[in-house]
């Protein structure tokens, strides 16, 4: 047998086992290409590292010069939004404070005021002062002396004291018409009311009359009042039928059929009695209980 098997296919023990490790190594080497990613290793070069991270930081600069930068115009510092806040350079907190001094209703009215409500700093105030624009009667003011200042807040006290007031129940078509918002048709339904109540016993009256806004109505009521003792047109209550009842303007026939059936049911109605009577409109009643009679 061993003169059958060639001599280059006998090996030694130092030999069989060279091969075995080497086969080891193959194998190793065969799994380790399988499993890892060579294609992630690449070299770095420092100066290409050094150069991305200054890049980084211009880019970063430039965004924040982008953001920051904000063309300012003139303006009322008392009116400065949150976002407008942010882009002067104010902080959070120092914005919360103005909005806190004007809800208050009032008003900042100067420079050193502005710094003193928000706390901002002297080199803030520095860039952003040259834009405040306050109103022409807070400048008129600075510039005025203080006796100057008490002559003009007198005189316009007087003027505003002088200010015509005119008798609403003795106000004609043309009157009522110089009061802005109100034309032809208000006129017309303002005088018609006063015809069917007699005459209005309080300006609060107003609002009931349809399609008068309340803004109108503080318009009126700095032009007219109750001037003189009114003569309303009276009812009897305990007296009138329910058809009359309804032709009162602030009863309605659900209204007037209840105080018919209280009057039938308790007898004469006094007037701590209407309180009672349901459906009543009592947030009305201290206006309603001049128009009737007990």
């Amino acid at each position: 047998m061993p003169k059958i098997i060639p001599s280059y296919l006998v090996f030694t023990k130092e030999q069989r086992n060279g091969i075995l490790l080497l086969f080891i190594l193959i194998v190793l080497l065969q799994l380790a290409y399988f499993f890892l990613n060579f294609s992630s290793i690449s070299k770095v070069n420092p100066a290409m590292t050094k150069w991305l991270a200054l890049q980084n930081e211009l880019d970063s600069l430039k965004q924040t010069q982008s953001e920051t930068s904000y063309k300012m115009y003139p303006f009322n510092p008392n009116f400065i939004t949150d976002f407008k806040g942010y882009k002067i350079g104010m902080t959070v907190e120092q914005i919360d404070r103005l909005l806190a001094y004007r809800k208050q209703n009032k008003y900042v009215n100067s420079t050193v005021e502005f710094q003193k409500v928000t706390g901002v700093s002297d080199s803030l105030l520095n860039v952003i002062s040259p834009y405040f624009k306050f109103p022409d009667w807070v400048n008129k003011k600075e510039s005025q002396t203080k006796s100057e200042w008490i002559d003009y807040s007198l005189a316009k006290k007087v003027a505003k004291e002088k200010a015509i007031v005119l008798d609403i129940n003795a106000a004609t078509k043309e009157d009522l018409m110089r009061v802005y918002g109100i034309g032809d048709a208000l006129s017309e339904r303002i005088l018609k009311q006063k015809e069917v109540l007699g005459d209005f016993v309080s300006m609060e009256q107003m609002y009931d009359i349809w399609g008068l806004q309340p803004e109108i109505v503080e318009k009126l009521q700095t032009q007219f009042k109750v001037i003189k003792t009114p003569n309303p047109i009276k009812i009897n209550i305990n007296q009138a039928t329910i058809k009359e009842l309804s032709q009162f303007p602030y009863f309605r026939y659900p209204i007037s059929k209840n105080i018919v059936t209280y009057r039938s049911m308790n007898g004469d109605i006094k007037i701590e009695d209407l309180l009672k009577i349901k459906g009543f409109p009592i947030d009305k009643i201290k206006i309603i209980a001049l128009y009737l009679e007990f």
